[in-house]
């Protein structure tokens, strides 16, 4: 026959595949069922009896296999459980006992007597921890043993989440420290070369482009363009259209360089190569990054239309990737619209209509719509009050101005309309802008062969009818103006 022993344990709880899982505090206390170690399940938190049959002294062989106990005399097995057992209880003191911690994840790596998935995990722990405590030699010196884990130990996908899990851990708090930054990627790089991962050697460079280029370093972030570039040509020295879509991510963060550099030459290349590729399959939220910067290129050159369809494309693809960026493409998008003197609400598509009554694009919303009204005082209005959602944005900063001189244009255009001489003073105050700004735009409408008349400077008239007066003199001004500003982007291109 045999009998029943209980033992009362203080138990750890942990996850495990999606369950909780007991860890003994005693890791010799377990019991056997048809020759595999059972692991019991229990409320979290709870001090549960372990029971284990033993046979009495009376007890045959033959009557044990009748109840379908047996002894495991599987040590290799015993011993994969105590180093688990030991990596969960030190993860468990990771807050309460740091040092603790470190110690018992240095016993998980010696406990393993070849390299193994448990070690890569307490070194994995380690580094981290290392981190959090500020004790950054000691944690490249952890991060240089796991690495030479990465070629055996454990598969390539685990090691490929993991050295990114790490990589995002410190990138994301160490922006300010340049030497262990450069320290750490460089370690990661060389050893993913030894191990011949080309495809986390690329996506590691990637990482550290995006940080150098987030702290507006941009020389650093040109040498490793060449070699991500180098990566991706033929023997010849040309793009290999094959690796398609790693181009286009190595496109994606150069055009966002040259858009933050205002360098519209080399952007301008760029984008028209990026466009070119046809065999990629690229992610959503690249072809927005190229699209969203081609967009800000088209306003710079001030083509309207275009930049209206690189925003559409743009809001398009971020709203496939679920990426938040979709919102401030729709602003551009409006911004473009308005500028073009659409009367076209981009929100009437069935894509960007759900997002009509958004609370960041609510007073895009407002805005277009007393644009479209020439509501000069309706507008000015919601611009000041939705400073954080359109002015505290650079990029729509830039452009209210012009904004600003299309709906005035449409209310003078308007307004002088029923009279052949009417005055710079009643206009100005119509519009309710200085009569300097009024002069400004009367001059560019004229010029624009948009008014047929000329200024009388003398008596504060605006003359409809003939403009052979003026004409020559604001053509000359117009001219040296327009070549002033060929000078300024000439030279602002070779600075950068």
């Amino acid at each position: 026959m045999w009998t029943q022993n209980f033992l009362w344990i203080q138990t750890t709880v942990v996850k495990y595949n999606g369950m909780d899982k007991v860890i003994s505090s005693n890791s010799n206390v377990q019991y056997v069922f048809s020759g595999r170690p059972r692991r019991t399940y229990v409320h979290r938190g709870a001090a549960v009896p372990c029971f284990w049959p033993r046979p009495s002294r009376g007890c045959a062989d033959a009557d044990m296999e009748d109840y379908g106990f047996e002894y495991s005399d599987e040590e290799p097995e015993e011993q994969d459980v105590d180093i688990e057992n030991q990596y969960y209880n030190s993860k468990g003191m990771i807050e309460t006992d740091p040092e603790g911690a470190l110690v018992g994840f240095a016993d998980v790596v010696q406990m393993e007597p070849d390299k193994a998935e448990w070690g890569f995990k307490a070194l994995k722990q380690t580094v981290k921890l290392y981190y959090r405590l500020g004790k950054y030699k000691e944690m490249m010196d952890s991060y240089r043993v796991m690495l030479t884990y990465i070629k055996s130990a454990v598969t390539r996908n685990y090691s490929e989440k993991c050295i990114n899990n790490i990589m995002d851990f410190v990138s994301g708090s160490a922006s300010q420290n340049f030497g262990l930054l450069q320290e750490f990627y460089q370690t990661t790089l060389k050893a993913l070369e030894e191990a011949k991962n080309e495809r986390l050697w690329f996506k590691t460079n990637l990482k550290l482009c995006k940080i150098w280029f987030d702290m507006g370093e941009y020389g650093r972030m040109n040498k490793i363009l060449k070699e991500l570039h180098k990566s991706c040509q033929r023997e010849d020295g040309t793009d290999d259209h094959k690796k398609g879509s790693q181009l286009l991510e190595v496109y994606a963060i150069e055009i966002q360089m040259y858009t933050e550099t205002k360098n519209n030459k080399k952007l301008k290349q760029l984008y028209q190569k990026a466009l070119a590729i046809k065999s990629a399959i690229p992610h959503p939220r690249i072809m927005g990054i190229i699209r969203e910067c081609g967009g800000k290129m088209h306003m710079a050159e001030r083509q309207w239309a275009e930049a209206a369809t690189d925003f559409f494309e743009a809001f398009k693809n971020y709203d496939e990737a679920g990426n938040q960026r979709r919102i401030q493409c729709l602003k551009y998008l409006v911004l473009a619209n308005m500028l073009m003197e659409s009367e076209v609400n981009p929100f009437d598509g069935q894509e960007a209509k759900p997002y009509k009554n958004d609370p960041e694009i609510l007073a895009m919303t407002n805005l277009i719509a007393a644009y479209q009204r020439n509501e000069i005082l309706e507008f000015e209005k919601i611009l000041k009050s939705n400073r954080r959602t359109i002015m505290d944005d650079p990029f729509i900063r830039n452009y209210i101005e012009d904004l600003l001189k299309n709906i005035r244009t449409q209310v003078l255009l308007k307004l002088i309309k029923p009279y052949t001489r009417i005055r710079i003073p009643f206009i100005s105050k119509e519009l309710n802008v200085p009569e300097k700004d009024v002069e400004q735009l009367l001059v560019s409408l004229i010029l624009d062969n948009r008014i047929d008349g000329h200024i009388d400077q003398v008596n504060r008239l605006l003359e409809r009818g003939d403009r052979s007066k003026g004409k020559k003199k604001y053509a000359a001004i117009d001219k040296w103006n327009t070549q002033l500003k060929s000078l300024y982007h000439t030279i602002s291109n070779r600075v950068y």
